[in-house]
């Protein structure tokens, strides 16, 4: 099944974030090449593709797991949560329809 993955980013984060940032991407690699991520990516903190200095509020991941619970260990595994980037994590299933 699907999953939606929403990290959300703590205050004054950006550095520990940029820091983490290959081990974190390295992860999502590796459900890419599984065939497992449907999509991920960062928000911007402000309406901008480059948000400098502002920052990112969190990400998004949407992901294929055996279940809820390998779903939320995964992502309690990120090194985003480790260097302290994302003060909450949420995991809710999901179902893709479109496109």
């Amino acid at each position: 099944m699907w999953y939606a993955i929403e990290g959300h980013d703590g205050a004054d984060v950006l550095a520990s974030r940029m820091a983490a940032r290959p081990a974190h991407v390295a992860r999502l690699t590796d459900l890419r090449d599984q065939g497992r991520l449907l999509l991920a990516g960062p928000c911007p903190a402000i309406d901008a593709e480059d948000p400098g200095p502002a920052g990112f509020s969190g990400s998004i991941v949407i992901a294929e797991f055996e279940s809820i619970e390998a779903a939320r260990a995964w992502a309690d595994a990120d090194p985003y949560v480790e260097a302290g980037v994302y003060t909450r994590v949420d995991v809710r299933p999901f179902k893709p329809v479109l496109p």
